[in-house]
């Protein structure tokens, strides 16, 4: 390794360090004075405010690195450019290649590093924190999870064998309805439901009802019937456990369990490829930021290859969560979803050197 590469490994480190360290400070601030109300409101003690934000750390830093990343490089070959050094190394004959060989270690290593803490901590860190909001915060007494989802209000208790949060669909129900005395008084058993105009349409419908005065259930049947329960999709959506709570290999799991009992499981192949996606990521925009700041295009000043840099970033994010809802839709597979933004931000780098050089 040359003085040229441990230097400039040394110096994107930095300020990688740096930027991590401001954003997420701004990022933490700005996220407690939006739930301090609710904080304040649910009795939460200020140890306890700490400790969520604290679960909540891992995540955002997971965030906000390929943001990071890029800034740090962008600095870096900045102020080197601020200082004429890029200019003299270029006129020794200095290929920029030469440049992109530490950005090459640097992108790989904060890659690799960033899929291992989405893979092993925040899962870990993020389930707890949303613990905290669910049962501490907004009281809910919901088991977690996307299937066997149990629902308990005054004197019911649901059990959903799977929800669709794409579809806003709910399968395998079953409502037990008690009176005064605990006693079932009423069981609902629909295959399906669907949230129609703010109530839920249940398909397939056996209901038993008590007969108070022969003491025996009296059932029926329906092939479509309205039914008014306590909760919305978005209330199941909060309980549901998310893909970000699960590691790679646990999310693999569930989508073959979900698929095994015949339910769609295209948002969670979606989450499962954008899980190596989205750390590639900050190695193709490291290589961004090197043909800004080191090509042609660093003439137009430090300031501008900021503004530049934070536009790259900006866009990339806008076409990574808007090709990634596409596959949540189901309009783009799974995979095409996760990688597209990363296959055309790889193209614009690679052309972006060329060009530069």
């Amino acid at each position: 390794m040359s003085i040229l590469d441990r230097y400039l490994i040394k110096e994107i480190i930095k300020y990688f360090g740096i930027v991590q360290v401001a954003a997420t400070g701004i990022y933490l601030v700005v996220d407690f004075f939006e739930n301090i109300d609710k904080f304040l409101d649910a009795g939460l003690t200020v140890i306890r405010m700490v400790q969520f934000l604290q679960l909540k750390l891992p995540l955002i830093i997971a965030q906000i690195t390929p943001v990071g990343i890029l800034l740090a490089v962008l600095i870096t070959f900045g102020l080197m450019n601020k200082n004429n050094e890029i200019i003299a190394l270029k006129s020794g004959g200095m290929s920029i290649y030469y440049f992109i060989r530490p950005i090459l270690a640097v992108g790989l290593l904060v890659a690799i590093l960033l899929f291992l803490l989405s893979e092993i901590v925040v899962p870990l860190t993020i389930s707890k924190a949303n613990d905290i909001y669910r049962i501490e915060v907004k009281k809910y007494t919901q088991t977690k999870g996307q299937k066997n989802i149990w629902f308990k209000s005054h004197r019911s208790i649901a059990f959903i064998s799977y929800f669709n949060p794409r579809e806003k669909t709910i399968s395998g129900i079953t409502l037990n309805y008690f009176d005064s005395q605990f006693k079932l008084e009423r069981r609902v058993d629909a295959a399906r439901g669907e949230f129609q105009k703010d109530r839920w349409m249940f398909k397939d419908i056996m209901e038993q009802m008590l007969n108070k005065k022969t003491g025996s259930y009296e059932i029926q049947f329906y092939n479509e019937k309205v039914e008014k329960i306590d909760f919305l999709p978005e209330d199941l959506q909060r309980v549901a456990k998310k893909s970000e709570e699960m590691s790679y290999k646990e999310l693999f799991s569930y989508i073959q369990d979900v698929e095994t009992e015949g339910y769609d499981a295209t948002p969670y192949r979606v989450d499962l490829h954008g899980k190596f996606a989205l750390p590639v990521a900050s190695l193709i925009i490291c290589l961004i930021g090197t043909g800004i700041t080191v090509g042609k295009i660093s003439s137009h000043g430090f300031a501008v290859n900021i503004a530049l840099g934070v536009l790259v970033i900006f866009l990339f994010w806008i076409m990574h969560s808007f090709c990634m809802s596409l596959g949540y839709g189901g309009m783009l597979p799974p995979f095409i979803a996760a990688w597209i933004s990363n296959f055309i931000f790889a193209c614009f780098a690679i052309f972006n050197l060329l060009n530069a050089e």
